[in-house]
């Protein structure tokens, strides 16, 4: 193409995005030249490339150019060219190229924007986290083995989504990667990573501003993923008239930057490469850290120290006699183990999932197969880990075990004396403390597996290296960076910006390896003195296979530490122990034939459980002779099992929402003052018996809003005006609306700044968020004026009945004109009614203990906020305990406490957390009940909350488990801290130890029969 055909000069635009470079030319408004292509890092080289191939279509032209993104001043100063803010460059482009648009979606590599154009310009974007962009989506890709092109192909076969976090790469791993070995189909996982990205930027970046109107879809992942596209036109209900998605929208920031009016010089092609060739590279600050070894003599020490701790190995090919298999499904690898007799390992293999546990490991028992010679025989076989019970159902395996108890079976064979034991997996982080071999207490990473293998391996890959050349990259760094203990995507944009200012990879590698040991001892075990780790120190996993971070864990922690040679096969190696353990004269194992798994076959397949209201959306693998595993199944309902009616398990949740909410209400018809709305959240849990009798006794008709669900969420998702809400909060906005679109004209919400006093306590506040809800639905959720909706929403204590009557006798005065006396009469009724509430769930915890007594079972106390009794807040974890014949209580349903022990370290003024710390105060006092916490995503008082309830809790020895929940509902990591708990309370029993005396009624020996009933 001829120079003299365009006019001179042209119209540059450069945008430098986190993972893109583009490069616009426009001949006027008409594009001569756009090109796309990811730098990795290199910004220099791209640009250099692409300026190269421009001049070869459109000659040595004269620019003017302008660059805009969230990588270019730093290169604006050095090329020496106009700089354009990004949200103005797609403000120019859109105003000029499509002046219909009200709202623009953009998704990049790492960044994501929201643009309002209608009334003024407003831009939401997101942080330093990129989660729900391009780089999320190229991590999901990766997990389903394949590229973002192959997720949108899958994508389009979609039949069912699941619920994923979108908010966090490694939160959202976390969510598929059951899924994923659970048998979950690909196209349905793709379809979920869009609708997770789309629920993301509706909820977490529009942060409560409606999209409306005309839209706009920007950006890479939006131009080449047209299901994800769709995925944003399915949610917003938009039509084909409604959607803007041009041809070059991956190129529009730059082509912003070329058609705005910033002056600049002109430059030609040639000269603006020269300039690009010449600039020298900016000065690096981030904090360097020591190097991990000084030479080779201080790794071969080091090599040569851990070199000791290796297991015993026998040949396989002349072994002759039983012998013992161990199965670890882990979240990313497959391992399996086989030893002898006295426990030597004959056989072992470790390879990747390639997203099915089920296929790699009967690839594995093939290579067993074919090597086992004649006269040894697999006496006992048990599986661990996340694919425990699928491949314990698909191979008929004798035995699964919790992974927990698995590796501390294993330190304790290498080191019987291990004090603790820390362990990190692909995407689990564990530290368990042991005490006479027992485990003592245990310290899970939640949602996020920051600090883990697969963080490891995502930079290494997307550095272009495989996980072990990265680590041997890391060893004689001279310079680690100290990138701190931040999460993956966080971190991202530190290393890239650390090698765009001249950092190599090894120092990358090494400062990665240093985050992940901090990350372990600081977040997740929350030391601040080393030698709290104890004299013996076992690290297991494998992660630890790499010499860095093994190194980095000395260095930090200042001690040596034992890394058996078989680190990253503990687990499996402990299972195979188990099975040994557990072997009996003249058995013969069940697990299937070689050939019988080589020729395995089974179907996989999707369905809705309607054995009760929580719907589980159920993932069922069907095996040959009819076996089948459920997984995805909140109770036993799911798992096509019916609890004996004889047998029931007291469950305290189930007992108290009915409790609270079923209230019969006046017809409408006949309602004398008409319908009132109450939405279904909150303190609502604490207080609906007292707003449903006031209202009933001065003739409304209540009308409570649905139950929570997930619909109910997404109803009220586009108000919510910050990502920092807890899911409970959350749920509000999508009560709140639900009550709009069924008609009701009045709705009361009260904010409630003080609720009745607890015994001992310092105070009786609500948390900010509960008194705040209110004021923050009034602001947000615009229906209730477009819709004329009258909202009460009055402030009031309820410390007493004379504060809250007079109160109320003010509030009805002025919004019914209710005389005071007919007020007081209601309220005092209401007050009974609220008083009656509260000694009824107390009586059914009383009958709970009564019941545990009688049938000699353990108790679990599951405390948390009133409003955690929402199943769909809970997602069925109290179903989930009480199927293993826990009765579950809440902290409220304990016998009242006359004298609870203060003061406490922490300020007692939060109403709900003193009844967490009178329930750990109750339940350190007794052998059959333990505690499980749980704290809602978000929830920033809780983070004192947790640290308080495991110091009460630590006083008598008690175990501490702590679950984190938030919009998702898999409960795969929830079930194995409960059933770690579980296995922890069987190996005390059968050692007879504990911090209290049993009650007079409590038997050991029948506990012991239930548990082993049960199948632990």
């Amino acid at each position: 193409m001829s120079v003299s055909t365009f006019s001179d000069p042209l119209f540059a635009g450069i945008d430098i995005g986190s993972t893109t470079i583009k490069l616009v030319l426009l001949d006027g408004q008409t594009p001569v030249y756009g090109e796309y292509r990811r730098h990795h890092a290199d910004i220099a080289a791209a640009l250099s490339e692409l300026l190269r191939d421009a001049q070869k279509q459109v000659g040595d032209v004269t620019l003017l150019p302008r660059v805009t993104g969230s990588g270019s001043i730093s290169l604006a100063k050095k090329l020496n060219i106009g700089f354009v803010q990004e949200v103005a460059a797609e403000a120019v482009a859109l105003r000029t190229l499509a002046p219909q648009t009200d709202v623009a979606i953009e998704l990049g590599g790492e960044d994501a924007k929201i643009l309002y154009l209608t009334g003024g310009l407003e831009e939401r974007m997101n942080g330093v986290c990129a989660g729900g962009t391009g780089s999320f989506i190229d991590q999901m890709a990766a997990l389903l083995k394949t590229d973002a092109p192959g997720l949108d192909a899958l994508a389009a076969e979609y039949t069912q989504l699941y619920p994923i976090a979108a908010r966090c790469g490694v939160f959202a791993k976390s969510d598929i990667q059951p899924l994923i070995n659970d048998g979950a189909r690909r196209e349905d996982l793709a379809a979920s990573v869009f609708q997770a990205v789309v629920n993301q930027t509706i909820s977490g970046l529009a942060c409560g501003k409606p999209i409306r109107g005309n839209v706009a879809f920007l950006g890479g992942p939006l131009h080449f993923l047209p299901q994800l596209r769709q995925a944003f036109i399915r949610t917003l209900k938009l039509s084909p008239e409604q959607v803007y998605a041009p041809e070059n929208a991956h190129l529009f920031p730059a082509t912003g930057a070329a058609l705005s009016k910033e002056p600049v010089e002109p430059v030609t092609l040639t000269d603006l490469i020269a300039r690009l060739s010449q600039a020298g590279d900016m000065p690096f600050e981030l904090h360097r850290l020591p190097p991990l070894f000084e030479n080779e003599e201080d790794y071969a020490a080091f090599t040569a120290r851990h070199a000791a701790h290796r297991v015993t190995r026998r040949p396989l090919d002349t072994y002759s006699g039983d012998c013992y298999l161990g199965i670890d499904a882990g979240s990313t690898t497959t391992k399996l183990v086989l030893i002898a007799e006295d426990g030597s390992l004959l056989w072992s293999f470790y390879d990747n999932n390639d997203g099915s546990p089920i296929k790699t490991a009967i690839r594995a028992m093939g290579e067993l197969g074919a090597k086992l010679p004649a006269g040894a025989r697999i006496r006992r076989a048990c599986s661990t880990g996340y694919g425990e019970t699928l491949l314990r159902t698909a191979f008929c395996l004798d035995d699964g075990e919790v992974e927990t108890v698995a590796h501390c079976t294993a330190a304790s064979f290498f080191d019987p004396e291990t004090d603790c034991v820390l362990d990190i997996g692909g995407q689990d982080m564990k530290f368990i403390r042991l005490k006479h071999g027992a485990v003592d207490s245990e310290l899970l990473n939640e949602a996020c597996s920051s600090g883990c293998g697969s963080f490891i391996e995502n930079f290494a890959v997307s550095l272009g290296y495989t996980a072990p050349a990265f680590a041997e990259q890391a060893l004689f760094a001279p310079h680690p960076l100290d990138l701190g203990t931040r999460c993956t995507v966080f971190m991202n944009s530190n290393v890239k910006q650390a090698q765009k200012e001249g950092a190599s990879v090894a120092d990358i590698s090494a400062g990665l390896a240093y985050s992940v040991v901090k990350n372990a001892l600081f977040k997740v075990i929350k030391l601040t003195d080393a030698s709290s780790l104890g004299r013996h120190v076992l690290v297991q996993g494998g992660t630890f296979c790499n010499h860095a971070v093994l190194r980095a864990l000395e260095k930090t922690a200042g001690r040596e530490v034992i890394c058996p040679d078989i680190s990253g096969l503990m687990g499996a190696f402990g299972a195979a122990l188990i099975a040994r353990e557990r072997r009996q004269e003249q058995e013969n194992s069940s697990l299937l034939s070689f050939d019988r798994i080589a020729s395995l076959t089974y179907t996989t397949n999707v369905t809705r459980c309607r054995g009760c209201q929580n719907h589980c959306l159920l993932t069922v693998n069907r095996f040959p002779d009819g076996r089948r595993h459920i997984s995805g199944n909140r109770c036993e309902r799911g798992a096509g099992k019916e609890p004996a009616q004889e047998e029931a398990v007291p469950d305290l949740m189930a007992y108290k929402y009915r409790r609270i909410f079923d209230y019969p209400s006046l017809p409408a018809d006949t309602a004398p003052r008409g319908v009132i709305g109450i939405p279904r959240v909150l303190n609502l849990y604490e207080n609906y018996p007292f707003w449903a009798t006031l209202f009933s006794a001065l003739g409304f008709s209540v009308v409570l809003s649905p139950a929570s669900s997930r619909a109910v969420y997404e109803r009220g998702m586009e108000s919510i005006p910050s990502e920092s809400e807890c899911y409970p909060a959350k749920l509000v906005h999508g009560h709140i609306q639900s009550l709009i679109d069924a008609g009701v004209q009045t709705i009361f919400y009260p904010s409630v700044f003080f609720e009745r006093p607890e015994p001992g306590a310092q105070n009786k506040y609500n948390c900010p968020m509960v008194i705040g809800s209110p004021e923050n639905i009034r602001n947000n959720v615009e229906d209730l004026s477009a819709q004329g909706v009258r909202f009460i929403h009055p402030f009031l204590s309820f410390g007493d009945e004379k504060t809250v009557t007079e109160r109320l006798c003010t509030v009805l005065a002025e919004e019914w004109q209710i005389p005071d006396e007919e007020v007081r009469a209601a309220c005092h009724t209401a007050w009974e009614e609220q008083l009656r509430a509260k000694a009824d769930i107390r009586a059914e915890g009383a009958r709970a203990l009564d019941w545990m007594e009688t049938h000699g079972r353990h108790g679990i106390v599951l405390c948390g906020r009133p409003y955690h009794a929402d199943p769909e807040i809970h997602h069925g974890i109290p179903g989930m305990i009480a199927s293993y014949g826990f009765a579950v209580l809440t902290e409220d349903s304990l016998p009242a406490d006359p004298a609870p022990e203060r003061p406490l370290r922490v300020t007692d003024q939060w109403s709900y957390h003193s009844r967490l710390y009178t329930a750990a105060q109750f339940v350190r006092k007794r052998r059959d009940l333990e505690l499980i916490q749980l704290n809602s995503f978000g929830c920033g008082l809780d983070a004192v909350t947790t640290d308080q309830v495991a110091e009460i809790l630590e006083q008598s020895n008690k175990l501490y488990t702590l679950l984190k929940i938030d919009e998702v509902s898999n409960l795969g990591a929830a079930r194995i801290r409960v059933r770690s708990l579980i296995a922890a309370i069987r190996q005390r029993e059968e050692r007879g130890v504990g911090p209290v005396p049993v009650p007079a009624s409590y038997s050991r020996a029948v506990f012991t029969k239930e548990m082993k009933r049960e199948g632990y």
